[in-house]
């Protein structure tokens, strides 16, 4: 559906300059944009390699494995239907901790096998309480460094692209927070119509 508003867009924009006489100027600026798009997409990609190397490192280090430990005893609270040792703890954890380094397009494939995991799990086609939940938090954005908005700002020279660590920190805190909270209450609230 998606695809069809956006083709849609393109038609009726390229049909109105036409009929506007400003072909010109919307071929000039599809020809900048790629460009510019080209551009950004290099400069992602090597603050994307770097941040996916010291996540190498930290794996390598042990550092990962220490995030895992801590995090496990509040994650296995968070969703009780998943046994300790199951596949899908190990992919949610990584998840979670690539989103909160900001690396959300590594942490994309991992949450697809969390989820698959997940499904396997419950044997429904209906999402299970514990998918609503991972969804729920990967979706209130669970970062600590915003490494691509950092990028996107470094690309674009600004003065101080890490200026807003802070105030990443406190929305994630917050998003999250309310996430899980929202998810908690319509959990329990249909835990009591049961």
């Amino acid at each position: 559906m998606v695809n069809l508003i956006w083709a849609l867009m393109a038609i009726v924009g390229i049909l109105y300059a036409m009929l506007n006489g400003t072909m010109d100027d919307v071929n000039k600026a599809i020809i900048e944009s790629a460009n510019e798009a080209v551009t950004l997409s290099i400069g992602l990609i090597s603050i994307l390699v770097f941040w996916l190397g010291v996540m190498k490192i930290a794996e390598a280090a042990g550092i990962l494995k220490l995030i895992t430990k801590l995090l496990r005893p509040l994650i296995i609270k968070i969703f009780p239907d998943i046994p300790k040792d199951h596949p899908a703890m190990g992919y949610i954890l990584s998840n979670f901790t690539a989103n909160f380094f900001g690396l959300g397009n590594a942490a994309t494939p991992l949450g697809i096998k969390a989820m698959q995991e997940m499904k396997n799990l419950s044997n429904s086609d209906t999402a299970s309480r514990s998918m609503i939940t991972f969804l729920a938090i990967n979706t209130s954005s669970l970062t600590l460094i915003p490494t691509t908005v950092i990028a996107i700002r470094m690309q674009y020279n600004s003065v101080s692209p890490t200026e807003i660590v802070g105030t990443t920190l406190i929305a994630s805190i917050a998003g999250v927070t309310s996430a899980v909270l929202i998810d908690r209450y319509y959990y329990n609230k249909e835990s009591r119509r049961k």
